[in-house]
C-alpha cells in the first residue's frame, strides 16, 4: 500500500528501458507498479530474473562522446540516467567501451528498484494492457505472446514483426556517387533510388564472396521461427540457390540504365531513402544473417559502396517491435492513447543505451502526466531527440528498427569533410541544447542516490 495520494503507473517490463522508466517516475514523487514475470516465467533469451539483465554482450558501446553512443551515454548522464550511473560504477576494461560487470549491475539495479518504497513490484506476467490509468511498455523483443495479442487488438494492425528481418542502412555521404546513379525503376517516381551498377565480371565475384561469407549462428528459437519468412530470404542464401537467383530478386537490372552510358547494368543494387533528410540510405533486399565483419568485407565489394559506412549491420532474429511511425509521438505516447507509453526495443530502437534512453522519457513523460504537466520532446539536435523523431516519423512501410547514429542528426549548413570535426560539432551541438533544454523547461536532475 502507498503512503501516496497519487494513482500509480503501470510498468510493464524490467528490462533497461523498464527499469530507468520506473525509476525516472518514482525518483518525481509518483507511485509504479512494476510488473516483471522472471523468474517465475523466463524468456527464451533471459538467464536471471534481475533487472536490466544484459543478454548479448556486457559492452553499452563506444564511451567517447564523439561517438553516437558515447553522445547518447553523455546525454543521459546529464539527465540522470540511473542506468548509465551503475554502468559507470561498475565497468570493466574494454577499451574504448562502456562495458559492465554484468551481474553486479544488475543485481544492483534489481535491489535498487526492489527497495524503492514508491515502487510495487510484481513477479508476474501482465497478459492484457491495463484499461485504465497511465502505462509504460516496455516488454522487449520477446514479448510475451498474450500481451503481444492484446498489444494487436489495441493498434488494429497485423504488421508487428515477430522476427525481424532488417537490411544494412550506409550513410548516403559515404555512398560514391562518381560510380552509383540516382534513378527509379523504369523512371517511375523522382530518381528515388541510389543504385549501384556491377558488370557481370564484378556480380560474379560479389556473388562468390556472398555465397561463402560466415554466417551468424541464430539462437534456437530464432531458428524455429526463421522458417516462416520465405519472403525474408537472406541474400546469401538466396546467392546459394543460383548464380542468377539475386539477377531475378534484388539485384534485377530491369527498368534501368545509367544515365551517363545509357546502357543498362549487368546487376544494380539499390538503395532507398531511409530518413527526410535523405542522410541514411537501406540497401533494398538485402536483409542477411552474415556476421558483421563479413557484411561489411563482401558488401563493400559492391561497385560504390567501397567506402560505404554502416550504421547499422544487417540482421535477422526474433524481435517484436511495432509500426512506431504510425502508432507513438515523439514524446513515446501513443497517439490514440496519451496514458499509454512505449519504449525500448518494442519500439524500433535497437542497443542497450537506446533502451536506457527511451525509458528516461517515457518515464519522465508518465510522471508529467500523473502529476498533470505537459508532456516533453527532445531538442532533434541531440541523440536522443533524433532517435525518437526518427522512429516516429520514418516511413510506416519501411519502418525498421534504428540504433543511435550521426546519421539522423540535422546537418550542419555548411558540409564538414572531416569526420572526426564533423562528430565532434554534433557533440558539442547536442550538448549545448540540451543544457538549454533542461533551462528552459526546468527539467530538474536532482543527485543521484541509490
Amino acid at each position: 500500500m502507498f503512503m501516496n495520494d497519487k494513482q500509480p503507473v503501470t510498468v510493464i517490463g524490467a528490462g533497461l528501458a523498464g527499469t530507468e522508466a520506473a525509476w525516472q517516475i518514482a525518483r518525481a514523487g509518483v507511485p509504479v507498479v512494476l510488473y516483471e514475470m522472471r523468474p517465475v516465467q523466463m524468456t527464451p533469451a533471459h538467464h536471471t530474473g534481475e533487472f536490466a539483465e544484459l543478454v548479448c554482450s556486457n559492452s553499452f558501446g563506444a564511451k567517447a562522446s564523439d561517438r553516437a553512443a558515447g553522445l547518447l551515454h553523455e546525454e543521459l548522464r546529464q539527465l540522470g540516467s540511473l542506468v548509465i550511473g551503475t554502468a559507470d560504477r561498475h565497468q570493466v576494461p574494454a577499451g574504448g567501451a562502456l562495458a559492465v560487470d554484468r551481474g553486479v549491475f544488475s543485481h544492483e539495479l534489481t535491489e535498487t528498484l526492489a527497495n524503492h518504497p514508491l515502487i510495487d513490484l510484481r513477479r508476474e506476467e501482465a497478459p492484457a494492457i491495463p484499461q485504465e490509468g497511465i502505462v509504460v511498455l516496455t516488454t522487449g523483443p520477446l514479448t510475451t505472446p498474450a500481451l503481444a495479442t492484446d498489444l494487436q487488438r489495441f493498434t488494429g494492425m497485423e504488421y508487428m514483426s515477430f522476427f525481424d528481418a532488417a537490411s544494412p542502412i550506409v550513410v548516403g555521404d559515404s555512398i560514391n556517387l562518381d560510380i552509383a546513379f540516382r534513378a527509379s525503376r523504369y523512371d517511375k517516381g523522382d530518381a528515388d533510388y541510389i543504385n549501384c551498377p556491377m558488370n557481370k565480371e564484378q556480380y560474379l565475384h560479389f556473388w562468390q564472396e556472398l555465397c561463402k561469407a560466415e554466417q551468424a549462428e541464430l539462437k534456437e528459437f530464432d531458428r524455429e521461427t526463421s522458417k516462416f519468412f520465405e519472403a525474408c530470404l537472406p541474400i546469401e542464401e538466396m546467392a546459394k540457390r543460383g548464380e542468377d537467383t539475386m539477377r531475378y530478386g534484388p539485384v534485377k537490372p530491369v527498368g534501368l540504365s545509367d544515365p551517363r552510358s545509357e546502357t543498362r547494368p549487368y546487376a544494380v543494387v539499390q538503395l532507398r531513402q531511409e530518413d527526410k533528410a535523405g542522410q541514411l540510405w537501406n540497401m533494398v533486399g538485402f536483409q542477411t544473417n552474415l556476421r558483421w565483419g563479413e557484411q561489411k568485407r563482401v558488401f563493400q565489394l559492391i561497385p560504390g559502396l567501397e567506402n560505404a559506412e554502416f550504421v547499422r549491420m544487417g540482421v535477422m532474429h526474433r524481435n517484436t517491435f511495432i509500426n512506431s511511425p504510425q502508432l507513438l509521438d515523439r514524446t513515446l505516447q501513443f497517439k490514440t492513447r496519451s496514458t499509454l507509453l512505449a519504449a525500448g526495443q518494442l519500439t524500433g530502437t535497437e542497443g542497450y543505451t537506446a533502451a536506457t534512453a527511451g525509458g528516461w522519457l517515457a518515464g519522465t513523460n508518465a510522471a508529467r502526466l500523473a502529476q498533470g504537466l505537459k508532456p516533453v520532446w527532445m531538442p532533434y539536435t541531440t541523440m536522443m531527440g533524433a532517435l525518437f523523431s526518427f522512429i516516429s516519423s520514418a516511413s510506416p512501410k519501411h519502418f525498421q528498427p534504428m540504433p543511435p547514429n550521426f546519421g539522423i542528426l540535422p546537418p550542419f549548413p555548411q558540409k564538414i569533410k572531416s569526420k572526426p570535426e564533423r562528430y565532434g560539432k554534433y557533440r558539442d551541438r547536442s550538448l549545448s541544447h540540451l543544457a538549454s533544454w533542461r533551462t528552459r523547461l526546468n527539467v530538474r536532475v536532482p543527485a543521484l542516490t541509490t
